[in-house]
């Protein structure tokens, strides 16, 4: 059995998924993490006589080895890291809504501190493609940013939704990292410096992924759910009733291939295979675990995987040895492990009973209704599945029509389907009632986005009078568009919108009218992949959308403006209270306490006024944000109607113009897909 090697109290909060390990001076590995007030606590038990003496940095009260970093604001998103290759030691980045800092722990000064308007809800920290320095990569409101040492911005792109969550993996195994992006609408992104060569569609929002070795990486979900890819193919997942806070690789049994580690919610920390998901080993906290980390803490040469709870409690594993491999876990939990297995023994034992009873009463007699309730069906029954479109009418929205049928007199009684991303909790049960029984049912399905998916059914066939039912097992995919269906050209109104190109095939010259710039944008993604289209350029107009973008655009600004007169405000009213706080005590000296009552009465309404600006101010940020992520959505949707290089460049394009404010050429990059006319 493995046991923590040392375990830690300490008397601070700890906040979610904000921890990380750093060697600040370059020796001694010290942890840092995110705790409450907008704070940065920072854990140093190998030199306690050492005090720091910085505006930013304080003692704690609490601990003598604890050293507490003012940020003044909700920490977002933490780690640490070598950002500077030349001074030998980590850096310590912490991210917030409004701002990003690159703190030098050693040197009690900052590497820089910079503004993101997008702001910083993910944050990594390496090198990236063919970016020969490390970046601090965070991930916001739709966009992507790189910096480097200096603060300089080497890195901008963006993405289809809020990103959650950051990783840098070797993907397609050319020595090279490429960034992953999981964000809000339940997407993985594959990034080749701006480039997107890969997307994985989840069933929910992507809150934590990490690299596991080669081309492989973990994810966890905010439905409970983890896994691991190897590229683009899942090679397992599991659910469960609790949360992922944190997840990590990390070798834990020895075997020269890293475990998934997850802490949950519930406080269980536990080591999964990297290829079956079996848990190899399992441990318990009192309160949810707040990040796993790895990191030579004990300074004796071998590194311990690091589990912090929200608590403040800490505890250190080292790897098993080779004798203890394969009974990492205590005992009880393999007694456990055999009353489940004995549990499916159980079932597989009935079922196999209910077989051969069926086998029996079919070679004694011939087959008739009667026999039905032992749930005994002709050998020759098959089930047929058929796709259409039901435009639908006053009392049903349009959707997808899935059509399951029996070939002979019998009754499909219940159909399960299990399906990602189309059903709450991935699954859907049809139960028609006994009056309404019939050897076909129709199943709407309306997928919420234009994706392939696979539908696995589980259709109980029988009789109307059987007890028990033969269970069909079969998938079928439901197609990309299968939500659409042609129709007569006179009956619909051609879209105003449209998008030309010219490709290298048979219909040289090909047309796109929509009105709805996403599904355009998908179109053109299918058929660059069908084709195998590595660059494609194109022409494209959506007057609707654009106009809706301009008024977008000119509310960003009077946010701009909005802000910045606020700022100037609330310095104003600073000075002031400065002001009023020195005249009033000066009167309290004086004993006149006519004037000093006057002056605090004067405070009172300057404070009332500052809390009510600071209330407009949050406002004011909270619109401007929603701004920001629409205009950052319309840059990635004009990039999604071009292919390979023009893709990139209209993205890079597009930024420039918003830099310059220029908003006409903005427009015709979008159209044309250049500034130049």
């Amino acid at each position: 059995m493995l046991l923590p090697v040392f375990t830690l109290k300490l008397r601070h909060k700890i906040s979610p998924r904000m921890v990380a390990i750093g060697r600040y001076d370059g020796t001694h590995p010290c942890l840092a993490a995110a705790t409450q007030a907008g704070k940065v606590f920072i854990h140093n038990p190998h030199t306690r006589s050492q005090h720091f003496n910085a505006p930013r940095v304080f003692q704690s009260p609490l601990e003598s080895d604890v050293s507490l970093l003012n940020i003044n604001q909700a920490v977002s998103c933490l780690t640490a890291g070598v950002l500077n290759p030349e001074l030998g030691y980590d850096a310590l980045l912490v991210g917030t809504q409004t701002n990003l800092l690159a703190y030098d722990v050693y040197n009690n000064s900052d590497f820089f501190y910079r503004e993101v308007a997008d702001g910083a809800n993910a944050i990594v920290l390496g090198t990236l493609g063919d970016i020969s320095s490390p970046l601090a990569i965070i991930g916001g409101n739709c966009a992507l940013q790189g910096f480097d040492h200096e603060g300089n911005d080497l890195f901008w792109t963006v993405t289809g939704d809020n990103v959650h969550s950051l990783a840098l993996c070797d993907f397609d195994s050319d020595g090279k990292k490429e960034l992953l992006v999981g964000s809000e609408d339940f997407d993985i992104r594959v990034f080749k410096e701006d480039e997107i060569v890969a997307e994985m569609t989840e069933t929910e929002i992507i809150t934590s992924l990490c690299p596991m070795y080669g081309s492989r990486f973990g994810y966890a979900l905010s439905n409970g759910t983890v896994g691991v890819y190897d590229k683009t193919a899942r090679y397992w997942r599991i659910k469960s009733k609790n949360h992922a806070m944190s997840i990590h690789a990390f070798d834990l049994n020895s075997d020269g291939v890293c475990e998934l580690i997850t802490g949950w919610s519930n406080g269980k920390v536990d080591a999964r295979s990297d290829r079956t998901g079996e848990v190899i080993f399992k441990d318990n906290f009192s309160s949810a675990v707040a990040g796993v980390v790895e990191g030579d803490y004990r300074m004796d040469g071998h590194a311990q995987l690091i589990c912090c709870s929200v608590d403040g409690e800490i505890r250190g594993y080292l790897p098993g040895s080779a004798e203890m491999r394969g009974n990492l876990m205590d005992t009880s939990i393999e007694q456990d492990l055999i009353r489940e297995l004995s549990q499916k023994k159980q079932n597989l034992l009935l079922e196999l009973r209910n077989y051969e009873e069926n086998a029996k009463a079919e070679l004694s007699s011939s087959l008739n209704e009667a026999d039905g309730h032992r749930g005994i069906i002709p050998a020759n029954t098959k089930l047929h599945t058929a796709l259409s479109v039901n435009l639908g009418n006053e009392t049903q929205a349009a959707h997808a029509e899935l059509c399951i049928s029996t070939s002979n007199d019998t009754i499909i009684r219940a159909v399960l389907i299990f399906a990602e991303g189309i059903f709450l909790g991935e699954s859907h049960v049809v139960h028609p009632s006994i009056h309404s029984l019939s050897s076909s049912i129709q199943i709407p399905i309306t997928p919420p986005k234009d994706i392939p998916v696979d539908l696995h059914l589980k259709t109980f066939v029988g009789y109307r009078s059987s007890t028990q039912f033969h269970v069909f097992e079969l998938t079928r995919q439901l197609p990309r568009f299968s939500m659409y269906a042609l129709t007569s050209p006179d009956s619909a109104s051609q879209p105003l919108s449209y998008v030309n190109f010219t490709i290298a095939e048979r219909a040289q010259r090909i047309t796109v009218n929509t009105d709805d710039i996403d599904l355009a944008g998908d179109i053109i993604q299918s058929m660059a992949s069908f084709f195998a289209i590595e660059d494609l350029q194109v022409e494209a107009d959506f007057p609707v959308y654009f106009e809706e973008l301009r008024k977008v655009l000119v509310k960003v600004d009077e946010y701009h403006s909005v802000h910045q007169k606020l700022s100037a405000d609330m310095a104003d009213n600073s000075n002031l209270i400065r002001s009023l706080l020195v005249r009033a005590e000066d009167a309290r000296l004086m004993r006149d306490m006519k004037t000093m009552k006057n002056r605090y009465m004067e405070l009172y309404d300057l404070n009332k006024d500052l809390l009510n600006g600071y209330k407009i101010r949050c406002n004011n940020h909270t619109e401007l944000l929603g701004n920001l992520k629409a205009v950052n959505q319309a840059i990635q949707r004009a990039g999604r109607l071009r292919v390979g290089k023009p893709k990139n460049q209209v993205i890079t394009a597009c930024r420039d113009a918003i830099r310059s404010n220029n908003i006409n050429t903005l427009f015709r990059i979008m159209r044309v897909g250049t500034a130049s006319s």
